[in-house]
């Protein structure tokens, strides 16, 4: 028998930072998320964020793949929150996503970043937050000459 445990702090954010994500309609969200994830295998441990974006604590298993597991989370939400007509305009999510590993020392300090966010974004924009994980971990986003999205902060 295989034991596997890979965790992923996954961080995404709505279609051009559209504030979609507010009060009550967040949470909403959040908790579709999180139990839609469950009937279809996947550890969700924390979710949160703020207006324009998403974190989740994710725990995989050897036979998931990140690209696999947050393609799906992305598209069956984006479809449910359309389908239910959960906000006035129609919802989609940014195509770009940052997805990177978590040693098990360092799962309590990510869940509390998580769980703060809404005290992280007093002091700093998603664009910031976004570029600080890049560098973090020595990623830099794509120019549209090499096929990459361009940005909208």
């Amino acid at each position: 028998m295989s034991y596997t445990k890979i965790w992923i702090h996954a961080v995404w954010a709505t279609k051009n930072h559209q504030q979609f994500l507010v009060n009550q309609i967040r949470q909403e969200i959040f908790s579709h998320i999180k139990e839609n994830a469950k009937t279809k295998g996947i550890e969700i441990n924390f979710i949160n964020g703020f207006t324009d974006h998403i974190h989740c604590l994710i725990q995989l298993t050897g036979e998931q793949s990140t690209s696999k597991v947050i393609l799906m989370i992305k598209g069956e939400s984006s479809r449910w929150i359309n389908r239910n007509k959960i906000t006035n305009n129609k919802f989609e999510w940014a195509d770009e996503y940052f997805a990177g590993s978590v040693g098990e020392s360092g799962i309590g300090r990510v869940r509390d970043y998580i769980r703060n966010q809404e005290l992280h974004h007093v002091k700093r924009t998603f664009a910031d937050e976004y570029a600080e994980f890049l560098e973090k971990y020595g990623l830099k986003p794509m120019s549209r000459e090499e096929g990459g999205e361009e940005t909208q902060d």
